[in-house]
């Protein structure tokens, strides 16, 4: 850890622990949040919904609070990062998805760092879509316990490939069943300590994968809701997404049920809420848009927030509200003071959870994605084209209604003009390396293809690069690389991820890096048997996939390596190729196994 991130560390557990002298650990609430993926507004009975049922859902909703217009991001890892950090997704750097521009920067402080720093277990249970390696990983960003995976999207739900802190497992079962198991533990392990706990289911996120008992509930139901478009809605697409929400809601209900079970009921804050737009078009209420759009359709959720004895029950906020108040939101109900090196952007919104009829000042949240942006107060929406919409009498957006109301328009225009100027201007292009933790954090960093620049004629199993593998491998020119930091030296075991069909043992792979401005060879190794596997996901897929099918990748010890700290890159070639291609290429993994000091 830099000196200037220890620095911040330090003034933010001083901020939290003097706030806990007057607010005793064993008072705190435990918090669950529950964050699902590509599950829209409309996706709820309790919204009107008839295609579906989400009791357990509905039920929560009435048990506490819901909010009227909750506001997120039109994609996964800024609203991710907006939850997070009570800031603005540029302010933190998330860019993208993918290959770099979801990394949350690191001196940012999380919501995890701030219940930790209180005195509370932590755990994140399902996908992360804000880092991966080093100091950017779940463990390094204030959790203790981490089950799930680190990209946007996962190519296979059933037993796969995941991450445990430290290291590579395999999950057990369909996996949103799986990381709600994980989650149900961490609960029940309380120990009378305060718990924050991150449940980031991964549905109904594609590829649209559901188990067949899920599946039969739906497989022949009338679609009576349709999409603002009939003729674009994809119906076997809607059903697949309709059997992963009613599996959602069952989970759900599966914690609410633990909850009761454990007497933690009443002492435990739970939040709902989901990350985006749906992913396809199917009904949404009648809004505009879905998941990647800056209208309303694709960037309303629902927020529901249950506390027994301090929430009442039946509680309805009209007032707008955005995943930039959540962390004020929990940290004011914990009794945990904002920490120094946060500016918050949203606001804690307790007094209206506390009693709604409270007079809240109006407020502008706005919406970003791929250089567009629009504002929302509590009345009109501004979209990106600088029309004006009166939502609560057309979330439609079927009326420009900018001339009839010249001052809003004016107000809505400048503060899009501001916030592309206070805001977005502190988002780069410039890639950041991949980060090495110190023998202080997790000692395995993993190298996947999604993060790798390739050169020659490698290619992605797929245009998203989130859970592919590099393939191709056919010429020595060809190259995958990655520009790394390395904190501090040390040797590590390195490990490959592949699939080498047996006719293509054989080939010889370097290695190496650049340090000091100087490429060198640093380790030599032979892809010395075979590992194969059949593409797998495709037989499960209720509709076909644009995602990467995945394979049971086979892991080749490599060989050791002595890096410096100076190292600028890494990367593999092949110098023989003994068949048609080298392997099929699924990450690298790195285990630091000894530190190098200075003068060793």
């Amino acid at each position: 850890m830099n000196h200037r991130l220890v620095l911040i560390f330090c003034l933010v557990c001083l901020s939290f622990h003097s706030c806990s002298k007057s607010f005793a650990i064993s008072e705190r609430p435990n918090v669950i949040i529950i964050l699902t993926d590509d599950q829209g507004w409309g996706d709820l009975s309790l919204h009107g919904n008839t295609n579906l049922n989400t009791p357990h859902l509905d039920q929560l909703a009435k048990d506490g609070a819901q909010f009227s217009h909750f506001y997120v991001c039109p994609v996964c890892s800024p609203t991710r990062a907006e939850m997070l950090t009570g800031r603005w997704h540029p302010r933190g750097g998330v860019r993208d998805v993918s290959r770099g521009g979801e990394r949350l920067d690191l001196d940012e402080t999380t919501m995890a760092d701030a219940f930790k720093a209180a005195g509370y277990r932590t755990g994140l249970f399902g996908k992360w879509h804000n880092g991966t390696q080093g100091q950017y990983h779940p463990n390094a960003r204030g959790f203790d316990e981490f089950y799930g995976f680190t990209s946007g999207h996962w190519g296979h739900y059933f037993s796969p490939m995941l991450e445990q802190n430290d290291d590579l497992t395999r999950g057990e079962g369909y996996l949103p069943d799986d990381l709600t198991d994980h989650a149900m533990d961490f609960i029940a392990a309380t120990d009378n300590q305060p718990f924050f706990a991150l449940l980031t289911l991964n549905t109904p996120h594609a590829p649209m994968q559901v188990p067949e008992a899920w599946w039969r509930r739906v497989e022949n139901r009338e679609i009576a809701k349709r999409s603002l478009d009939p003729g674009k809605e994809d119906l076997q697409f809607t059903r697949a997404a309709m059997a992963m929400v009613e599996n959602v809601d069952w989970n759900v209900g599966r914690i609410m049920r633990k909850l009761d079970d454990s007497q933690l009921a009443k002492k435990t804050i739970v939040v709902f809420f989901c990350d985006n737009g749906p992913n396809s078009n199917r009904w949404n209420g009648g809004m505009k848009g879905q998941k990647g759009s800056v209208d309303e359709g694709g960037i309303r959720s629902p927020l529901f927030i249950r506390w027994p004895g301090t929430i009442a029950p039946q509680t309805t906020i009209q007032p707008i509200a955005g995943a930039v108040d959540l962390f004020p939101t929990l940290a004011e109900f914990a009794g945990i003071s904002p920490p120094p090196t946060n500016s918050f952007d949203g606001r804690s919104l307790v007094p209206l959870l506390k009693k709604p009829e409270t007079e809240w000042q109006d407020r502008i949240l706005f919406a970003h994605w791929n250089k567009k942006v629009s504002a929302r107060n509590q009345r009109f929406r501004l979209d990106d084209s600088g029309k004006l919409f009166d939502i609560e009498n057309d979330h439609g957006q079927t009326k420009d209604i900018a001339e009839s109301h010249p001052e809003v328009h004016r107000k809505l225009t400048e503060a899009v003009q501001s916030y592309r100027v206070d805001v977005l201007s502190q988002l780069t292009s410039e890639s950041r390396p991949l980060t090495i933790a110190d023998s202080s954090g997790n000692k395995t960093t993993l190298f996947p293809a999604r993060d790798a620049t390739l050169s020659g004629g490698l290619l992605r199993s797929s245009k998203h690069p989130n859970c592919s593998y590099i393939t191709n491998w056919k010429l020595t020119e060809d190259r995958i690389q990655w520009d790394v930091q390395i904190t501090e030296k040390g040797t590590f075991d390195i490990d490959i991820l592949y699939t080498c069909d047996g006719p293509e043992i054989g080939s010889e792979v370097e290695l190496f890096s650049v340090t000091d401005g100087k490429e060198q060879v640093v380790l030599s190794f032979r892809v010395d048997r075979s590992a194969e596997s059949p593409l797998i996901g495709a037989a499960e897929d209720r509709v076909p996939r644009t995602e990467s099918l995945v394979k049971d990748f086979s892991t080749l010890h490599a060989g050791q390596v002595a890096l410096s700290d100076r190292t600028r890159s890494l990367a593999l070639r092949a110098k023989t190729i003994s068949g048609q291609q080298v392997m099929d290429f699924r990450l690298m993994r790195l285990r630091r196994v000894t530190n190098l000091h200075a003068g060793q």
